[in-house]
């Protein structure tokens, strides 16, 4: 079997090891491809493994060999399943690896949006403690947590695990799927979307990206959140409207918004929500913790070993 890496720098900058794939067959990783490099890339392999780089129904007609493609995250729509469905390939994902790293990127946003360690830190080094005629000084509101009502959509293994952090800062929790809870929710309460949002002091994004949850907070119901609430996505930026939540955020509307994800990675530098009032971006590290890499490395590798035995797991197609 021949095995094509097409983007795996991300998954591993040098701090872990391909050798366990690399026992499974021979391998050729790539630390990124370009659109036009996946058909010349991926034309001798069996196997095919990919991040973020898309593996379109046309490059797949381009590739008679391939027999499986792993999905180096746990998000899959970067892959055309369904072309690759009908070419008998499956399409496997790695579901569970990133649960604890990205509920606690979570609650950093949070805990940054409410108590601005790294502004007023980074005011201190610049020696504005130093010349205080006070003891002590603050730029901006320092908000509690307990007692406050965190919504979560999306209830999914991230999502139960951001409810659980919650309720340890003493939040309350209000949850929305779209589909029906595998189990209920020990604190707290499911309610519609709307009310959610209607009563949500912070919402969080948790759900997948599908084309019914493209543009979910879109300007209509980013009006219905609650004035002065807090938004958190690290889930997929296609998920909100950022032209309107720049809106919302520049107009006082919303107290602040925290996203780990954007509608295109790498954004541009114009993206309006770096001119934001009170917005943090950070550059999707929510995964990528090296525990969490770790994880996804080993899943990944088992997924490819299972396909070789026959017995594919974590499909999605």
């Amino acid at each position: 079997m021949h095995i094509v890496v097409l983007d795996g720098f991300t998954l591993n900058p040098g701090d872990l090891s391909w050798d366990a794939l690399r026992a499974l067959g021979a391998c050729e990783i790539h630390d990124r491809s370009a659109p036009a490099e996946v058909v010349p890339r991926a034309t001798n392999a069996d196997i095919a493994l990919t991040n973020k780089t898309v593996v379109s129904r046309a490059q797949l007609e381009q590739l008679p060999r391939l027999k499986y493609i792993g999905v180096l995250a746990t998000g899959y729509n970067i892959v055309d399943v369904a072309a690759a469905r009908e070419r008998n390939i499956p399409v496997a994902n790695v579901p569970t690896y990133g649960t604890r790293s990205v509920a606690q990127m979570t609650f950093a946003l949070l805990l940054e949006l409410t108590q601005h360690v790294g502004h007023h830190a980074q005011t201190v080094r610049e020696g504005r403690w130093a010349r205080s005629p006070d003891f002590c000084y603050w730029d901006y509101p320092l908000i509690e947590l307990d007692g406050l009502t965190l919504g979560i959509v999306g209830f999914g293994r991230i999502g139960r695990a951001v409810a659980d952090l919650a309720v340890a800062f003493g939040m309350n929790v209000l949850a929305h799927n779209r589909t029906t809870a595998r189990a209920p929710l020990t604190h707290g309460r499911f309610v519609d979307l709307k009310t959610l949002l209607a009563e949500s002091d912070v919402v969080s994004l948790h759900c997948p990206l599908t084309p019914d949850t493209k543009h979910l907070l879109n300007a209509e119901r980013l009006a219905w959140l609650k004035p002065g609430a807090f938004l958190i996505n690290t889930s997929r930026g296609p998920l909100v409207d950022e032209s309107a939540l720049a809106s919302a955020l520049n107009s006082g509307r919303l107290a602040g918004a925290a996203l780990d994800v954007l509608a295109v990675e790498p954004p541009p530098l114009e993206h309006p929500l770096f001119a934001a009032k009170n917005c943090l971006v950070t550059p999707h590290i929510a995964w990528a913790t090296r525990a969490a890499r770790a994880r996804l490395m080993q899943t990944a590798v088992a997924n490819v070993a299972a396909f070789l035995r026959g017995e594919p797991r974590n499909v999605v197609n």
